[in-house]
């Protein structure tokens, strides 16, 4: 699915990502997301790390919704794929999803809200409202 505007992030699924039956455990697929949210910001430029430093802002999950289509198995190749459905002054929504090959096994929304040091709601900072403006309008360009 090579639909334009969704960031790609490759993960593999391995023994500790399974259940005994050698299936995903459905909590895995959220930090299979997680990661790709992380890649997907990290290529806008936005580096959390950073971000916390410099402004005391982070992300925090305020929801998420998951619909579980079929199971990733161990040593499955996947991809995860997120893009910006919608940002608002102190959140912005992402749509996920998680694919082995054209198959859609997973789909996710997740709300993040913007908070200061002390967990109170904040506006998205200048340079991340700037990054995030790109990634509804435009494909990523390739990754080296």
């Amino acid at each position: 699915m090579s639909d334009p505007g969704w960031h790609r992030h490759p993960v593999r699924v391995y023994w500790e990502d399974t259940d005994a039956s050698g299936i995903v455990f459905y909590a895995n697929y959220l930090k299979f997301t997680e990661r790709g949210r992380t890649e997907w910001l990290r290529r806008l430029g936005v580096d959390q790390s950073r971000l916390l430093a410099e402004t005391g802002n982070a992300f925090v999950v305020r929801h998420v919704s998951v619909g579980y289509r079929a199971p990733a198995r161990l040593d499955d190749q996947l991809e995860v794929q997120s893009r910006l459905a919608e940002m608002r002054p102190a959140s912005l929504t992402l749509e996920q999803r998680i694919l082995r090959g054209e198959q859609v096994l997973v789909q996710s929304s997740v709300q993040l809200a913007c908070i200061d040091r002390k967990g109170r709601p904040q506006r998205l900072p200048e340079q991340v409202k700037h990054a995030l403006s790109v990634a509804g309008t435009d494909s990523f360009p390739p990754q080296s």
